[in-house]
């Protein structure tokens, strides 16, 4: 597709990007910046991710925004100067804009012009009021002794018999911290406000300090659950800047890991799912499962979660003949024991009736607040990177989608479901036809300045990297790596999902999207 059809009316001159993705990267001013971001919306185009640049040495900015359009991904960067950081606000065209623009002006400094919620995101009132992370990476972290408790300003429901619940950030159990407002009349939610940011580990910083052929080891524990997604959108982002192509052996093994984590995290979801609406059989069942399943990966691959398996050029070890018999004879005894499962969630009147119609999210709805992934096609949203804009193996496989229209918790367990059952198929594909060759690629560097994307179907959705990186003689180093999860698209409409449910259903409509807070909180 010629770059000028990509966005209708864009003036910026489009440079494709290397890489098996079709994908584009281009600067822009002020006015098509703003128009862009209306053209791509009125033709039913997606953000997928905004984020600030840190000052280089001029002392100039940038805020940059990628949009996923019919042709591939277009990666649009607005230059700003340091004394003026300010750029059109995108929220009026894509309301999931608001928050990674919040996160960008903690981070780095940019502002967006006109904005109803200017709140900080990640700043939590530990940092100095003028200290920008990532506005010069060069410097550390600054924080500061005796910092104020800060309140942040949640939006107050007012009324005869409203009360709030506060619950977080701290929460039994292991998971991670997030606070959650709730405003209810007896036990009915009527709004639901989030508080994330409190995991704000420095990752994107952190790797400005690494070497680039090293960096894809902190991407792949962005969020532990999606490593081979993260690691692998990484280094394609890292392929794409060095414009190096890899051997067939490794697409393909990359994807028969990417299929795997997609069944582990189901596995274990229906069975938390099961658990949370009082049917503990079902947890006890697919933990067993999900540990089999483990246990294999850690033999073959090294690591329970397949972490540091994928690494720029490939993969980290291959599998021979033996291995891929053992994954096929996994796939083929595994299936019956989910589809057996399956039947008894769908007749177990108890079960269904806490599934049914809780957490309900309209396909009207779900397009216009942009939700992905897994919970997007639930709500009748039939996209599907591994479909739509598919790499090698991809190409070749021929992926069904998995879509629900009912947009409700029972919805996304029967996505989950039906994406177990492709993903064995798609295993067992792969690794019963493995293309001979090496499963690694030598790649090298290109000197000067180069810029890179990645974009994988996670099992939660679309995770995107976008790479710069400076390469010298001698030296070479990430001058900025954005990752993007794709709970940020979605962690604002599980707000709107849970109203009008009663309280008690919130961990059920929470686990059936099962959202990262450590991939928002970077």
């Amino acid at each position: 597709m010629s770059p000028t059809m990509l966005i209708p009316g864009l003036k910026a001159e489009l440079v494709a990007m290397p890489g098996p993705l079709p994908a584009w990267h281009g600067v822009t001013d002020e006015s098509d910046w703003r128009a862009a971001g209306v053209a791509v919306a009125q033709s039913g185009g997606r953000l997928i991710a905004l984020w600030g640049s840190g000052h280089d040495d001029a002392g100039s900015a940038s805020v940059c925004a990628a949009y996923g359009v019919a042709g591939g991904l277009v990666w649009l960067e607005l230059p700003l100067t340091a004394d003026d950081a300010v750029y059109p606000d995108l929220s009026a065209a894509f309301p999931c804009a608001a928050r990674m623009q919040r996160a960008a002006a903690d981070l780095s400094g940019v502002r967006s012009a006109g904005v109803g919620d200017d709140r900080p995101w990640l700043n939590h009132g530990v940092w100095p009021a003028d200290h920008y992370p990532l506005r010069h990476p060069e410097r550390p972290n600054a924080g500061y002794e005796g910092a104020p408790v800060s309140d942040y300003p949640f939006v107050r429901v007012e009324g005869d018999g409203v009360h709030e619940i506060p619950v977080g950030p701290v929460h039994a159990g292991i998971i991670e911290p997030g606070h959650f407002r709730f405003s209810i009349v007896g036990e009915k939610v009527l709004r639901l406000e989030e508080r994330l940011g409190y995991t704000h580990k420095g990752t994107e910083r952190r790797f400005t300090d690494l070497e680039p052929l090293q960096a894809h080891r902190l991407a792949g524990r962005v969020s532990g659950d999606s490593t081979v997604a993260y690691a692998w959108a990484y280094c394609m982002a890292l392929e794409s800047a060095a414009a190096c192509e890899i051997a067939p052996r490794a697409h393909a093994l990359r994807a028969l890991l990417l299929e795997r984590e997609r069944v582990a995290n189901h596995l274990g979801d229906l069975g938390a799912l099961s658990n949370d609406a009082a049917l503990a059989v079902g947890l006890a069942h697919f933990s067993r499962l999900r540990e089999d399943w483990q246990r294999l990966s850690k033999e073959l691959f090294g690591h329970r979660f397949m972490m540091d398996c994928v690494v720029p050029g490939g993969i980290a070890s291959d599998v021979d003949a033996q291995g891929a018999e053992r994954l096929i004879a996994q796939c083929t005894k595994i299936e019956p024991q989910v589809h057996a499962l399956r039947s008894l969630y769908d007749e177990h009147a108890g079960l269904q009736d806490r599934f049914a119609g809780t957490g309900r999210v309209s396909a009207e709805l779900a397009d216009r607040l942009g939700l992905t992934g897994l919970a997007a096609r639930a709500s009748g949203q039939a996209r599907d990177l591994r479909c739509d804009q598919p790499w090698p193996p991809y190409d070749a496989l021929a992926v069904n989608v998995a879509v629900q229209t009912g947009g409700d918790v029972a919805a996304r367990v029967a996505v989950r479901f039906d994406e177990v059952f492709e993903s064995l198929r798609l295993i067992r594909m792969i690794a019963d036809d493995l293309p001979a060759g090496k499963p690694r690629t030598g790649l090298r560097l290109r000197s000067g300045h180069a810029v890179g994307a990645g974009w994988v179907e996670g099992w939660r959705g679309e995770v995107l990297v976008t790479l710069e990186l400076d390469v010298a003689v001698g030296q070479a180093r990430v001058r900025r790596c954005h990752c993007h999860d794709p709970s940020w698209q979605n962690w604002p409409v599980l707000e709107h999902a849970v109203i009008g449910n009663i309280v008690p259903d919130f961990p059920l409509i929470n686990k059936s999207f099962n959202l990262s807070y450590s991939g928002v909180d970077l």
